[in-house]
């Protein structure tokens, strides 16, 4: 699995209410293809979606934040039912205090994944911030932790499950299984 003894503190993460993740460059390898009639063309990974998908299973709030705007992305959003989609956000703490009043819950409570120096306001400000290894250097040395898979690559999934494994959660064959009852057993 991924190395978590990168993860000083499991317990700062295990507080994790809502995943907030940047688009390009984190839920995309940072490549937008534009198409002959103008049209933009993004590829996001199936297993980021799957991690978005169980961690949602157990309660855990998703957004989005992008300074971009994207129809592709507003698409492939709705598909994952994330309901918090902030694009156009070049000053992205504004987004990020109505998600906090709107879910009611504190900093502590929020993991964030970046890449870049528009992220580091946010990052600053959470309780467990995120990096993709090809990030912004100032951004890599201001993060928790620098997941081991690049955006577009399965990063998205790896915090996901980290989130998970804080929680002593993970899923198999589309159910939640608590590692409790594993080391009980």
């Amino acid at each position: 699995m991924y190395n978590l003894l990168k993860i000083l503190n499991v317990k700062k993460v295990s507080k994790t209410k809502l995943l907030i993740c940047d688009c390009d460059g984190v839920m995309t390898n940072g490549l937008i293809y534009i198409g002959n009639s103008g049209e933009e063309i993004k590829t996001f990974n199936v297993q980021d979606g799957y991690g978005i998908r169980c961690i949602k299973k157990i309660g855990i709030e998703v957004a989005i934040i992008s300074g971009g705007v994207s129809k592709t992305l507003e698409n492939r959003s709705r598909f994952l039912g994330i309901r918090h989609l902030y694009q156009g956000c070049y000053e992205k703490e504004e987004a990020y205090f109505d998600l906090l009043n709107k879910l009611q819950i504190v900093s502590e409570e929020v993991t964030y994944i970046g890449d870049d120096i528009i992220d580091l306001p946010v990052m600053s400000k959470v309780g467990f911030s995120v990096a993709v290894p090809n990030s912004h250097p100032k951004v890599l040395q201001k993060s928790d932790y620098i997941t081991e898979k690049f955006g577009g690559n399965g990063a998205v999934r790896e915090v996901c499950d980290i989130i998970l494994f804080s929680k002593k959660l993970f899923f198999e064959k589309n159910k939640t299984i608590s590692l409790d009852t594993i080391e009980k057993s």
